[in-house]
């Protein structure tokens, strides 16, 4: 068993909201595709309100738009521990990475098809 998993309660709880706080900051100072995320959200999910659809699309459209920031802290994540790993250039390595974008590239599309759906 862990010795970091020791803790129990509301003090569990406060320690695993402290490090999400930790990696949304890591992951907004240290990867620019986070920050372009943020000001996409930052953008779309307003812009969602001044368009006449129910609360159901309107819900969808903000939800998938959280689901890009969703995956690109996972696709950093794995950037992050194969390169802790090992910088060396590795198949392995690689497809992970690319897998990683590749999850990126579909929820972004993903994006771009709900509002299209929705909106058109």
């Amino acid at each position: 068993m862990s010795p970091f998993k020791g803790q129990k309660g509301l003090k569990r709880i406060f320690n695993a909201a402290g490090y999400s706080f930790a990696g949304l900051q890591a992951a907004f100072v240290g990867e620019a595709a986070f920050r372009q995320l943020v000001l996409l959200n930052v953008v779309l999910i307003p812009v969602s309100f001044l368009f006449n659809v129910s609360r159901a699309e309107r819900a969808i459209m903000i939800g998938v738009c959280l689901l890009a920031l969703i995956v690109e802290l996972l696709n950093s994540a794995i950037e992050a521990a194969i390169d802790r790993i090992s910088l060396d250039l590795h198949p392995l390595s690689k497809n992970a990475k690319d897998m990683g974008s590749a999850a990126q590239m579909i929820a972004l599309t993903v994006i771009a098809v709900v509002w299209a759906v929705i909106l058109l």
